[in-house]
């Protein structure tokens, strides 16, 4: 399996838990179809961004709502809002991921889940936050 894999399995969870579901990582592969076994550094790199976005999750917000001109979050599809957070997560705490690599998995994430218009919106948030990130560095 693959980083990717783990991504979408990721959003799949923080998607469900705004919806007020409890899936686990092993519910969303078998509901996805996905039939590879995933390795234990899949499941550990789904584990900290979870539990990374739940112990970070004003800050990540703040860095969306920042970004997000004319957006509210509570008014963003839920969607979305899973891939942004995911992001930006990885964009603010996980050193050995590019901006560049979180950004496109995540408007990669927005073509296949989102609508019709969240590729762009999710590009150029994440650009936003980029440009942001980097002038703090």
């Amino acid at each position: 399996m693959s980083r990717k894999i783990a991504r979408q399995v990721s959003m799949k969870l923080i998607f469900a838990q705004l919806c007020g579901g409890e899936d686990t990582y092993e519910a969303i592969l078998e509901k996805s179809g996905i039939n590879e076994q995933p390795t234990d550094a899949d499941i550990e790199f789904s584990r900290d961004v979870l539990s990374g976005i739940a112990k970070n999750l004003q800050k990540i917000d703040t860095e969306i709502s920042d970004a997000a001109i004319g957006w509210r979050i509570d008014r963003m599809p839920k969607v979305d809002l899973s891939i942004l957070r995911i992001a930006v997560y990885e964009m603010l705490y996980c050193e050995d991921i590019s901006f560049s690599v979180s950004i496109n998995e995540a408007v990669e994430l927005a073509k296949e889940f989102g609508g019709e218009h969240s590729p762009a919106f999710i590009n150029g948030l994440l650009g936003t936050v980029a440009k942001k990130l980097s002038r703090n560095e």
